[in-house]
C-alpha cells in the first residue's frame, strides 16, 4: 500500500512563504493527476493546485502566489506558497490520483497557519 507523507507545514507570517512537501512510499504507476488540497474546520475540501502529465491549475485564491512541481526521481511533489494570506490558514493534503479504480491516495494533512 502506498503512504504519501507531508512536510513542510507550520506558522509563518502574512507574507511570508512556505513549501509543502508530499513524498510517496513508493513510485506510483498510472498516475493521472497530484494535487493539493485544503480544509477549513466545517467547510468542504477544496482543490488548491492540481499538476498533470501536461498541464497546471489553480484556485482562483492562490494563483500567482502558489506554485506546484513534481521531482519523480524523488517520488515527491511540492507545493510552495509564497505572500501567504490569514486566510490561507487550513490543513492541507496531498493527493494522488490513478488510473487504478480504488487507488486514490490521500497524505495524512498538515497544518499551515498564517497569522495577520
Amino acid at each position: 500500500q502506498v503512504q504519501l507523507v507531508e512536510s513542510g507545514g507550520g506558522l509563518v507570517q502574512a507574507g511570508g512563504s512556505l513549501r509543502l512537501s508530499c513524498e510517496a512510499s513508493r513510485s506510483i504507476f498510472g498516475i493521472i493527476a497530484r494535487n493539493w488540497y485544503r480544509q477549513v474546520p466545517g467547510n468542504q475540501r477544496e482543490l488548491v493546485a492540481a499538476l498533470t502529465s501536461d498541464s497546471t491549475t489553480y484556485a482562483d485564491a492562490v494563483k500567482g502566489r502558489f506554485t506546484i512541481s513534481r521531482d519523480i526521481a524523488k517520488n515527491t511533489f511540492y507545493l510552495q506558497m509564497n505572500s501567504l494570506k490569514p486566510e490561507d490558514t487550513a490543513v492541507y493534503y496531498c493527493n494522488v490520483r490513478t488510473t487504478i479504480i480504488g487507488s486514490n491516495y490521500w497524505g495524512q494533512g498538515t497544518q499551515v497557519t498564517v497569522s495577520s
